[in-house]
């Protein structure tokens, strides 16, 4: 099954405690050159962290699970609790998520199958439901509930339709690239030294 590591990091990633915390990193996991993780970060086996994300868990948690991919230049995020909102803003993202590039994530849930587009923003307390879709460039502001298989556009993001099921195997299918494209990465930068 594999084992979660705090041990040296990959070359070129920055793995940064705080507070007491340390990332936790499954060991069939991908974290590519450039990612900075920070705090209490968990990432779940064989999901992948591309080049140049910030995962910043200083102030409550990211938890991450199996299969998942955040994409190039991502930033995750999440608040701490404050005065009537004990429990803050974790941001929890399920397996088999699909997080597209340049996307901001924020103290929200991601279940699981969900998909965040290109450079999508969800906020704290938004949920995007299993096998839902949020546009390239929409904007799920807070504690907006994306129903499951639905696809949400626009600033802010409403509802527009119902996903076919060929629309969702089409995003299975972009998971199931993602973790065999991730392996091939890990070999190439392993073998950088």
């Amino acid at each position: 099954m594999g084992e979660f590591e705090v041990t040296t990091p990959p070359p070129g990633v920055r793995i940064i405690p705080i507070h007491g915390k340390t990332p936790q990193i499954h060991d069939s996991a991908f974290i590519a050159p450039g990612s900075i993780l920070v705090g209490d970060v968990t990432i779940g086996a064989d999901s992948s962290i591309w080049y140049n994300c910030v995962l910043r868990a200083d102030v409550s948690r990211i938890v991450i699970g199996q299969r998942s991919n955040v994409q190039d230049g991502s930033v995750l995020h999440c608040d701490p609790e404050r005065p009537g909102d004990p429990d803050g803003s974790p941001l929890l993202i399920g397996d088999d998520v699909l997080i597209g590039h340049m996307a901001m994530v924020h103290g929200c849930v991601i279940e699981d199958r969900g998909f965040v587009g290109l450079g999508a923003i969800a906020m704290n307390k938004a949920l995007i439901g299993s096998d839902a879709m949020l546009a390239a460039g929409a904007m799920l502001t807070e504690g907006k509930v994306m129903e499951p298989r639905s696809l949400w556009a626009g600033r802010p993001a409403k509802p527009l339709k119902d996903l076919s099921d060929p629309a969702v195997m089409g995003m299975r299918a972009g998971v199931a690239h993602y973790v065999e494209n991730a392996r091939h990465h890990k070999a190439a930068v392993k073998a950088l030294g």
